[in-house]
């Protein structure tokens, strides 16, 4: 029988990762929470009308496989809208540790807040200097500015909506970038960091599950060796979006601080 979290889990997976549904399912039975995949989107469901709407978006060319990844959260923001309530996203390759099912519990009735970032991909983030203490001995940190990750987070309805506002007003980016890049949205962060993705098992020393996987992305990750870094439009683009990160940047710096989240390896 599941405990009841106080919150729905979607889990973004190819219906045809049948490893990664097997590790999901144990994952989800062993903390004994429901869950339901969502069908991610397919490189093959991404066609030239679609690409051509899409692939001059972003800073740099976006290829099929970070459209097709955009479009398969941009289905999960779609759901939590209509369910009107907070979700846990992940993507299929996500590892909980055992403070998950305490933490939903938590944090499913805050409110004020869009979005909280609950994974940790070993680079910096800008931080508030101050916190909220939450379950399982852990932090909830104003998160001001956070640079990659997609792979674990919980959107609240209203976030939702902003997510999907940005793509109306500037097109979409990779999926990870177009959360960090949405300014709008008031995201949170949770320490010690209760979700890595398998691939990061290796640089934090925690048992990988699934030990193929360690040196294998998600499947709903990008091929990098094919990225282009386009025309002059495209550095036009770039340098404007520096210009921008470097004024919210100055506006942030004074409440905030630039440093790693701790991870409590003994967690996983």
């Amino acid at each position: 029988m599941c405990v009841f979290s106080g919150m729905k889990i979607l889990i973004i997976s190819l219906p045809n990762s049948l490893q990664r549904r097997e590790f999901q399912q144990a994952q989800m039975h062993k903390f004994k929470l429901s869950f339901e995949f969502l069908d991610a989107t397919s490189v093959n469901d991404i066609d030239a009308t679609i690409y051509q709407k899409h692939a001059k978006d972003w800073q740099r060319p976006l290829i099929n496989s970070e459209i097709a990844c955009y479009y398969s959260h941009k289905r999960a923001w779609q759901r939590v809208i209509c369910d009107n309530q907070p979700m846990l996203i992940l993507e299929d390759d996500a590892l909980l540790s055992k403070c998950v099912p305490k933490l939903l519990a938590d944090l499913a009735n805050k409110t004020d807040i869009d979005l909280i970032n609950l994974e940790n991909v070993s680079r910096k983030k800008f931080v508030a200097k101050t916190y909220q203490n939450v379950a399982c001995e852990s932090k909830l940190l104003r998160l001001y500015l956070d640079r990659q990750g997609s792979g674990a987070y919980i959107l609240f309805p209203q976030g939702a909506k902003k997510l999907l506002e940005c793509e109306q007003n500037r097109g979409i980016a990779p999926a990870d970038a177009h959360i960090k890049n949405c300014y709008g949205i008031k995201a949170y962060q949770i320490e010690p960091t209760p979700v890595i993705q398998l691939c990061m098992c290796s640089y934090y020393g925690i048992y990988n599950p699934v030990e193929k996987t360690s040196a294998t992305q998600s499947i709903i990750s990008v091929n990098r060796t094919k990225r282009q870094k386009g025309d002059l439009s495209f550095r036009i683009k770039r340098i404007h979006a520096q210009l921008m990160l470097g004024l919210y940047t100055l506006l942030i710096i004074v409440n905030s601080k630039r440093r790693y989240i701790a991870i409590r390896k003994q967690d996983f």
